[in-house]
């Protein structure tokens, strides 16, 4: 008698449960990391009864804060000298042409609590940067 022998067949089928595993692990890490992650500066912006600023251009503004102790920082939070400002800002306003983009806002986030000269520096520097609307923000007031 012949015994005929079966042979097992290979699983043509990948095991994909340790890949997702893998990825719930690195989706919950990065959800609890990415509010760490916000850049910024911690600013007390003044209250004020003003209309929010519509902001119907394309290209996102160019944000300037301004601490109470005078120091200036740019979009993502890093620091940056009253010298440099002005240069900063004119490179920033370039359009892909080489043109200064003159649709494209300023807003300047100044603490409640920073002296008005370090308000003007900044406005002053956007302005010798070739910014044709300057802004200043402020939280809105509560009742």
């Amino acid at each position: 008698m012949a015994r005929k022998c079966k042979r097992r067949r290979a699983m043509a089928e990948m095991n994909v449960v340790p890949y997702i595993d893998v990825m719930l692990v690195l989706l919950i890490i990065f959800m609890v990391t990415a509010p760490m992650l916000q850049t910024g500066v911690q600013i007390n912006l003044p209250d004020a009864k003003a209309k929010a600023i519509d902001n119907n251009d394309k290209k996102t503004p160019l944000i300037i804060s301004v601490d109470k102790e005078g120091n200036y920082f740019n979009d993502d939070g890093s620091a940056i000298k009253i010298t440099e400002l002005s240069d900063y800002l004119s490179t920033q306003l370039k359009d892909t042409d080489s043109e200064i983009n003159s649709t494209r806002s300023v807003y300047i986030r100044g603490d409640q609590n920073v002296a008005y000269r370090y308000l003007m520096q900044a406005m002053v520097a956007a302005q010798n940067a070739g910014a044709k609307s300057i802004s200043l923000m402020a939280e809105p007031e509560t009742d």
